[in-house]
C-alpha cells in the first residue's frame, strides 16, 4: 500500500503559518513578478478565484479588503517543505518525494490495522508542528492514492485521510472522480477522451486494454493499469 501526502494549498498554507491572522480569510500567492495566482486558500476558492487567474483582474477584491494578497517566498516554502519531509521521514522507513508539496510513502511493513492511526497521526503531528493542513490518501497505486487524496481533503469528516482499500471503495471512487482528476490525464488529456465518452475514472477503466493502448499509448496504458488497482 502507498500513501500520498499532499499539503493543503500549500504555498497559501505556508502564509498562514508566517501570519496567523490571515486564517480563516481568503489568500492567494501570486507568481514571480507577482503577475498570475498560483496558490489559494478554501476561502479564496470560495471567491471563484481561478488558478492563473492575473493580479490586474483581483484589484477590486484586494482595495476592497476582501482578499489578502501575497508574493511568493520560496526559501521559506522549502524550508517549510523539508520540515514536514522530516516528520514523514521519521515515520515510515521509505519516502518518494514528488514535489515541495508532496510525497508516496510506502506501508510495507506496516499492519493495515496501524496504516490510517498512523496516518491520522502525521496528519495531526505536521499540523502541529508546522502549521500546514495535509490530506493523506492510502490505496494499493500511486494513482487510486493520489485520487483518494482528493477526497480526504474535499470531505472533512476524513478527518484528513481517505483509505481505498476494497473493491467497492475503489469502484465508487472512479465513479465520482472526474476524468480531468486523474493524475496522468488531467486537463489537457481529459478534452480528448470527453469527446469519446470517457467521463469519470470509471469510464475509463471501463474500456479494453488494447482501446486505452490505441488512444493514449504507453502512459495511458499505465493509468489505466493503476486504477485498476495494480502498481
Amino acid at each position: 500500500m502507498y500513501a500520498l501526502v499532499d499539503c493543503n494549498n500549500f504555498f497559501a498554507s505556508c502564509e498562514r503559518a508566517f501570519q496567523p491572522q490571515l486564517e480563516g480569510r481568503p489568500v492567494v500567492v501570486l507568481s514571480n513578478n507577482d503577475g498570475c495566482v498560483v496558490a489559494r486558500s478554501n476561502e479564496a476558492k470560495a471567491l471563484e478565484i481561478k488558478m492563473g487567474t492575473p493580479f490586474f483582474k483581483l484589484k477590486n477584491l484586494v482595495d476592497s479588503g476582501r482578499l489578502n494578497v501575497r508574493s511568493p517566498h520560496y526559501a521559506p516554502y522549502g524550508d517549510m517543505s523539508a520540515r514536514g519531509m522530516n516528520i514523514l521521514r521519521s515515520a515510515v522507513p521509505k519516502i518518494e518525494v514528488y514535489s515541495i508539496d508532496e510525497s508516496f510513502l510506502s506501508l510495507d511493513g506496516i499492519s493495515p490495522a496501524d496504516q490510517v492511526p498512523m496516518c491520522l497521526s502525521l496528519v495531526r503531528q505536521i499540523r502541529q508542528w508546522t502549521g500546514i493542513p495535509v490530506s493523506i490518501g492510502i490505496a494499493p497505486t500511486k494513482t487510486l492514492g493520489k485520487m483518494a487524496s482528493h477526497f480526504a481533503k474535499r470531505y472533512p469528516g476524513y478527518h484528513g485521510v481517505c483509505v481505498i482499500d476494497s473493491e467497492e471503495k475503489r469502484i465508487k471512487a472512479l465513479k465520482l472522480t472526474s476524468i480531468d482528476d486523474v493524475w496522468g490525464i488531467g486537463w489537457r488529456g481529459a478534452p480528448k477522451l470527453m469527446t469519446m465518452g470517457v467521463l469519470t475514472a470509471y469510464d475509463l477503466t471501463a474500456r479494453p486494454l488494447e482501446w486505452v493502448q490505441k488512444h493514449l499509448g504507453i502512459t495511458g496504458v499505465r493509468t489505466w493499469k493503476e486504477l485498476q488497482g495494480t502498481p
